[in-house]
């Protein structure tokens, strides 16, 4: 009796909702795809509403409509820069080392083509890439609030998003960059987005000047909570900021979003910590500086080192950026003659390049493969001294050469531009706002106020003039009495 041979096993299919089509081709991941918008609506969120509110809280209540505006206005003006020119000029063909050729973003040829990494089109890549330069532009406005002329600010967004970050993108992120041929490890912008805002912050507000001197003095918060809330949004954000950049919804992407956290939280609560022993008081404020400290250091580093590192990061951003703002900052005339609003020097320039220098030190080889796709090329300096060989030491000592290479290239950049833009927009609209104009806030610069809460918001007679910009009245009915509302 003889036995038939077995059926052959039915071909290979994937199921029907996978099956590549004219709008899903074979080169994209659904899943990445997916993921990587989400991400960027993540880091949106930072800005819109994120730090609206957080600004609009921070400052006193005659700037908070002002102050939220520069963040609404800065993240549409990118948006149509980003895709008329910025965006291939951060990450299109190269024209020189430093800066791509100039191009739009806009038509449906180049946007529905697979992005230069990722397995996504290149339409979900210009958006992701906007949220990050939206935001550096926006943490730039932290440095110069009450005082900027919102005209000036017009002018400088799209003037510093050409002329500065998009050198900084394309030298550091493009895969044809300079500093990205040499090696340099800036996982999600702690030196294109961080450094470079906390640098050009603090430049503009030296250029622009200082607010008026009580503002300069005694500058409260008019809404703690919602200053809280905007940082709410600023620290769940970060998910979508560090977590998009492997370009996939990858093991690596889980690490970085929870080395993120780790770091941030330790970083927080270490201020907290220095500032009760030293101050005798538990700071809002202050850790609310300590979480932002601790997502800018991790930046860099954050899905290219362990889980140990990223508390030692926190630990380190915590205290170093504390003892800048709370001694460093204090002692030294130079510093204090420069009105940097929100403490970006410290928030962002400071936790940036101490985030690239200790990511030249943690990172760990096997990481930086699953990052990079490349081995041996990245190498912390600790590896490299653990591994023992001549070759790995040398590794490591060349990656910490090209993490400083790059924080020098980014401050020098970002001090010069950040110079000449103003420079420029200074011979057609004034920097600052006039004393007078600074002594009233958001109804000289807008016509409009925050909040109306009694008395129907009304005002003293002739208020735009007033000096009393912060007190309301009571609005009075016939006969003098109090109207009830």
């Amino acid at each position: 009796m003889s036995l038939s041979p077995p059926a052959p096993p039915p071909p290979f299919a994937f199921p029907p909702n996978l099956l590549p089509n004219d709008a899903s081709p074979d080169w994209m991941n659904k899943a990445d795809n997916a993921w990587q918008l989400v991400a960027a609506t993540l880091v949106g969120l930072q800005s819109v509403p994120g730090l609206i509110i957080l600004y609009g809280g921070a400052v006193k209540k005659k700037w908070a409509v002002n102050s939220a505006f520069m963040v609404l206005y800065a993240f549409a003006m990118v948006l149509v820069c980003w895709v008329l020119w910025g965006y291939r000029l951060s990450f299109g063909d190269k024209l020189v080392p430093i800066w791509g050729r100039i191009d739009g973003a806009i038509m449906q040829k180049y946007l529905l083509k697979k992005a230069f990494l990722g397995l996504f089109p290149n339409a979900t890549m210009v958006f992701f890439q906007f949220v990050f330069a939206a935001i550096t532009l926006i943490l730039i406005a932290g440095a110069v609030l009450g005082r900027m002329n919102f005209y000036a600010w017009m002018l400088f967004v799209p003037l510093w998003l050409t002329f500065s970050y998009t050198v900084g993108a394309f030298t550091i992120w493009s895969t044809s960059g300079w500093l990205s041929l040499m090696g340099i490890i800036d996982y999600s912008g702690g030196y294109v987005i961080h450094l470079s805002s906390g640098v050009a912050g603090f430049t503009a507000a030296y250029w622009v000047g200082p607010r008026l001197t009580k503002d300069r003095e005694r500058f409260p918060p008019n809404n703690v909570i919602l200053m809280l809330a905007g940082a709410g949004l600023l620290w769940m954000g970060w998910t979508g900021f560090n977590g998009g950049d492997p370009y996939s919804a990858s093991a690596d992407a889980s690490l970085a979003v929870l080395n993120t956290h780790v770091c941030a939280a330790t970083s927080l609560l270490t201020w907290l910590i220095l500032d009760v022993v030293f101050f005798k008081k538990a700071s809002v404020i202050g850790a609310v500086q300590g979480m932002i400290t601790g997502l800018v250091c991790i930046t860099p580093a954050a899905g290219v080192v362990q889980g140990y590192s990223a508390i030692l990061m926190g630990l380190l951003s915590g205290s170093i950026p504390w003892f800048t703002m709370m001694v460093v900052h204090k002692r030294s005339k130079l510093l204090q003659k420069v009105d940097d609003t929100m403490a970006v020097l410290h928030t962002h320039a400071i936790a940036g390049s101490l985030g690239g220098i200790l990511t030249g030190l943690f990172s760990e080889p096997h990481l930086c493969y699953l990052f990079y796709g490349t081995a041996n090329k990245y190498m912390g300096l600790f590896a490299g001294l653990n591994h023992g060989t001549s070759q790995s030491v040398r590794y490591g000592v060349r990656q910490m050469g090209v993490q400083l290479l790059g924080i020098l290239f980014v401050v020098v950049l970002n001090v010069v531009m950040t110079s000449l833009v103003c420079l420029f927009v200074q011979l057609f609209v004034p920097l600052r706002m006039s004393d007078e104009d600074m002594e009233i806030g958001d109804e000289a610069a807008h016509g409009e106020e925050a909040y109306a809460i009694w008395g129907q918001g009304e005002r003293l007679e002739n208020s735009r003039f007033s000096n009393y910009n912060d007190i309301e009245v009571p609005s009075k009915a016939a006969g003098g009495s109090v109207e009830l509302t």
